[in-house]
């Protein structure tokens, strides 16, 4: 896993969590739950290549 996934992830946390504190005081909650809603979805994109790595290497691993 490169560390510059590490850095976008935590990127993807502080901007929805900026974004997402301003909505929610101009009073439109439902934008917030949606800015937090696409950015974990970002993130699981991210993500899940690197579990069906991890998945797909422990399945070997017992293969034996």
């Amino acid at each position: 896993m490169d560390i510059s996934l590490i850095f976008k992830i935590a990127a993807v946390g502080i901007i929805v969590s900026v974004v997402g504190q301003i909505l929610k005081h101009s009073g439109r909650e439902e934008q917030a739950f949606l800015t937090s809603l696409a950015g974990l979805i970002l993130v699981l994109m991210w993500i899940v290549p690197y579990i069906y790595e991890l998945f797909s290497t422990i399945q070997r691993l017992f293969e034996l």
